[in-house]
């Protein structure tokens, strides 16, 4: 059942996506080569205990408040022993429940010396996710953002990971709509409604659009090995605009 948001509910989504952008902010000069996927959940964790905030992922039981994915691995990457190495793409999807509402977004950070190939990758990862912001507008359907995002990316020959998707956000860590970053004939396409809150976040491989689960259980990771990046905010629909709540 999609929940149609209050505007008391928006602001208090918008209060909590404002406090992760800002951990984004803080975020840029902390990760680089030598730290660990754990220092860099550490710092999360201890950035959202000052805000009196929770990890929105602990209700997940996912063990830590951000998932750390690199270069091959596309979501879900666990903290751990892991180190940031010079030339990395880090993507850090983190959300923080503040107040009982919840924000979601990923940034991938390029890391030092990043090669050509994979800078235009989160270029294009970029420009695939503010496409999709931008067909996320009220009288339109959630198969308009998917085929913003796949549009964009297709034009380059990239794969886009169909086996993971958007949705809706908030209230709870993840609710519906799904929203897909590839058209999908029999997937359920709701009409996009004032009151909507959603996380769009294209999930984008430089190689097939395959991919696999580790023996983890968590860290999803591109079938082919090729570098993966993952771009996300939550955004909320109005009757006359769309605003992009995690971003300062």
């Amino acid at each position: 059942m999609i929940i149609i948001k209050t505007p008391e509910q928006i602001n208090g989504i918008r209060k909590s996506c404002k406090a992760l952008a800002r951990l984004f902010e803080e975020l840029k000069p902390v990760i680089v080569p030598g730290k660990t996927t754990k220092e860099l959940d550490d710092f999360c964790i201890t950035y959202i205990k000052k805000i009196n905030g929770t990890p929105a992922w602990y209700s997940e039981g996912f063990p830590g408040a951000a998932c750390i994915s690199i270069n091959e691995e596309v979501i879900h990457g666990l903290p751990g022993k892991r180190i940031v190495k010079d030339g990395d793409l880090v993507s850090m999807d983190i959300g923080i429940n503040l107040d009982g509402y919840i924000s979601d977004a990923c940034i991938t950070y390029p890391v030092g010396n990043v090669s050509k190939e994979n800078l235009k990758l989160l270029e294009v990862t970029t420009q695939c996710l503010y496409a999709g912001i931008k067909a996320c507008k009220a009288g339109n359907r959630v198969s308009d953002i998917s085929k913003a995002v796949y549009n964009t990316a297709s034009v380059h020959n990239y794969g886009v990971v169909y086996e993971y998707c958007g949705h809706g956000v908030g209230l709870g860590v993840h609710e519906d709509p799904s929203i897909p970053n590839v058209v999908e004939k029999m997937r359920p396409n709701p009409r996009l409604r004032a009151g909507m809150v959603v996380a769009i976040e294209p999930m984008i491989n430089i190689g097939t659009a395959d991919v696999a689960v580790k023996s983890d259980g968590w860290t999803v990771v591109t079938a082919d090995n090729s570098v993966s990046c993952h771009m996300e905010h939550t955004v909320a629909i109005f009757e006359d605009h769309t605003e992009i709540l995690s971003q300062l």
